[in-house]
């Protein structure tokens, strides 16, 4: 009998099988079939097209703006873009802002005619405050349209100030609508505030060892918290409201909020009720900016003329920067390990800063 020689040896059909897939996994790229791309011919005549540019209004010059800057300086008519129709609004209509002072406090006047609130009365200002009337004279003066004047956040004194005198004039007539709906706005802020929601004790997504935080390398996000909140706390249950508890809102180990006392949250409504409508209307902007009711009563009481029986000579003053760094302190602390955005965080902390601004410029008032 003949017998076969080991190469030519039959194969099982499942050795067959690993064997071509073993070839086929090891093929190379250089082994395989190419597509060459297809190179087709230029049809096109004449120049290249033109660049592209920005369309009318997008990105508008710097020497544009300080053009028409010095156009309303010579109170001539602002430029407006050739391929929309020129309207009233669009136009500035005044060409001086002045302050003038009566007898019922002062007046902003556009040439003569006096600044108005949305409810169409005139914008009156205390006499205390006559450097509140001279920001919103310096507002309406670096305004180049009767169109800017539309939008809030190019006036924020205007606005504010209006907030406070419609506060005022519904006072006098015996309404609370305004301060009921502010009063309901604020306090649920203090449910979450953010100067007493500290981080849990026990941290394990924090990258540095809990012994060097200890050792005094770095202080812990939840000491900082902790030491920036007892210092205003200090002060509102000593000179404030004396005698009341106010408790964090997070317990070391929990993420489950807990409730201010009964009494506490009485005091401090009857408190907001009983301020007056400068004061009640810069709360209710410096709550909603800071995100905290406590930061935001520390900062009032702090400038306000009305609680100057409150304000100690020598005293560290709690300004603009220590209401903003008490209320990012966690923002503060993430950016100084990890880095900022731009155009993101900065924006934000300066924009924080422009509103509790505002808060201090409507509550004080002429020094004694």
């Amino acid at each position: 009998m003949r017998t076969l020689p080991r190469s030519s040896a039959v194969l099982s059909p499942l050795s067959t099988t690993t064997s071509i897939r073993s070839r086929i996994s090891s093929r190379c790229f250089h082994c395989s079939s190419r597509l060459w791309a297809i190179a087709h011919p230029v049809t096109a005549h004449g120049p290249p097209p033109k660049a592209p540019v920005p369309a009318p209004g997008f990105g508008e010059p710097v020497e544009q703006r300080k053009k028409q800057a010095e156009l309303i300086q010579e109170g001539k008519e602002a430029p407006t873009q050739p391929s929309k129709p020129s309207t009233t609004i669009r136009k500035r209509f005044w060409k001086d802002v002045h302050v003038k002072e009566t007898p019922d406090g002062y007046q902003v006047l556009l040439d003569t005619r006096p600044i108005r609130t949305p409810a169409k009365t005139v914008l009156t200002i205390p006499s205390t405050k006559s450097h509140l009337a001279e920001a919103i004279a310096l507002e309406w003066d670096l305004l180049i349209s009767a169109q800017q004047a539309l939008k809030q956040h190019m006036i924020p004194l205007t606005s504010l100030t209006s907030r406070a005198d419609d506060i005022a004039r519904e006072d006098q007539r015996g309404r609370t609508e305004i301060r009921q709906e502010i009063l309901r706005t604020v306090m649920r802020y203090l449910e979450t505030d953010t100067l007493l929601c500290w981080v849990p004790e026990k941290k394990f997504h924090d990258p540095e060892p809990v012994e060097e935080a200890e050792a005094g390398e770095r202080e812990t996000l939840r000491n900082k918290q902790m030491r920036v909140a007892q210092q205003i706390i200090g002060f509102l249950t000593q000179e404030l409201w004396p005698g009341i508890e106010i408790k964090p809102i997070l317990d070391a180990d929990s993420i489950m909020p807990v409730s201010q006392p009964q009494a506490t949250i009485d005091v401090i409504r009857e408190w907001i009720l009983d301020l007056p409508a400068y004061e009640l209307a810069a709360l209710e902007r410096a709550v909603i900016a800071s995100k905290s009711l406590l930061v935001a009563v520390r900062l009032i009481v702090e400038w306000s003329e009305h609680f100057r029986h409150l304000q100690r000579h020598g005293r560290p003053r709690f300004g603009v920067e220590e209401a903003a760094e008490a209320s990012s302190l966690e923002v503060r602390h993430q950016t100084d390990m990890w880095g900022e955005v731009e155009d993101s965080h900065d924006v934000d902390r300066e924009d924080l800063k422009r509103q509790l601004g505002s808060v201090i410029l409507l509550v004080s008032g002429e020094t004694r």
